[in-house]
């Protein structure tokens, strides 16, 4: 007896034939697959650590305190009317946030390759989940953030959350994609070229540097320096998260333009340039 193809297999994966090809459907299939990672990222980070789980908290208290001492008591450099406290925490807490999901992407290809050799599933499984715990651990750092902000508020400091801060989630979406585009990107070259972790990791440590992670956008009068500052994709989400918790500054509706244009543009690049190296990354690796 003949039996046809359709008969034979209970399911057929075929190569993508478009470049630019997500399909939702399947990664909505290996959604247990998804939580299982998810799940394997909060709890494995901090196991068999005497303090555990508290590390969320004092990651951000200590890099808070370092910058404190460093670049607001020693450098002298102002942050406006925000408290630095207030200031530097808010800008590590995005900035985290970035490097988590840009260094989820950077590494999805190389660091599942024992996995992704073995078994079929949609590889965005890999770096979705990722810029999703980091969202999590993200949610729970605020904490010490709220403490700070409640302390300084009961101490007189006129903050307060403006209506723009109703877009908070959707500057936590552009800071996610924005990562992940990037990380895409790197991970699709890294297969070929592995010494460019190094260089990537050492251009990231600057890019914080030209962001305003520790000063204020309009530290500097210079209009050629300022312009090349504002230029940072990044700029006007940090800008625009602080005035939305704070009210103190100004929103800066073209800074977040620019940043979402950007977002969507590299986003777009990363998703190409991940799916023409997934489909040959294995026979390279």
């Amino acid at each position: 007896m003949k039996h046809t193809a359709d008969n034979d297999w209970d399911l057929i994966i075929e190569p993508r034939k478009r470049l630019l090809s997500i399909d939702f459907a399947e990664i909505w299939r290996y959604r247990d697959l998804f939580r299982q990672y998810v799940k394997r990222d909060l709890v494995t980070v901090y196991k068999q650590t005497i303090f555990g789980p508290l590390w969320f908290f004092f990651n951000p208290i200590f890099t808070t305190i370092m910058y404190m001492f460093v670049f607001s008591t020693l450098a002298g450099i102002g942050t406006g009317d925000i408290p630095p406290a207030v200031f530097y925490m808010s800008g590590n807490l995005f900035w985290t946030y970035f490097t988590t999901c840009f260094t989820t992407g950077q590494t999805t290809l190389t660091a599942n390759q024992s996995v992704f050799s073995k078994v079929y599933f949609p590889r965005l499984v890999a770096p979705l989940s990722g810029i999703t715990s980091g969202f999590f651990k993200t949610v729970i750092q605020v904490i010490p953030l709220a403490a700070i902000y409640i302390y300084y508020v009961a101490q007189g400091v006129p903050m307060r959350f403006t209506w723009e801060a109703l877009l908070l989630p959707f500057l936590i979406i552009l800071i996610a994609l924005m990562g992940l585009g990037f990380g895409l990107i790197v991970s699709a070259l890294t297969v070929k070229y592995r010494d460019l972790n190094n260089l990537v990791t050492f251009g990231l440590q600057l890019w914080m540097y030209v962001t305003p992670v520790i000063y204020p956008v309009d530290i500097t009068s210079d209009r050629t320096l300022s312009l090349l500052l504002k230029l940072n994709p990044l700029q006007g989400i940090f800008t625009d998260f602080r005035y939305m918790i704070t009210g103190m500054g100004h929103m800066d509706w073209p800074g977040l333009l620019y940043s979402t244009l950007f977002t969507l543009t590299i986003l777009f690049l990363g998703i190409i340039v991940f799916n023409k190296q997934e489909r040959t990354f294995m026979d390279t690796i």
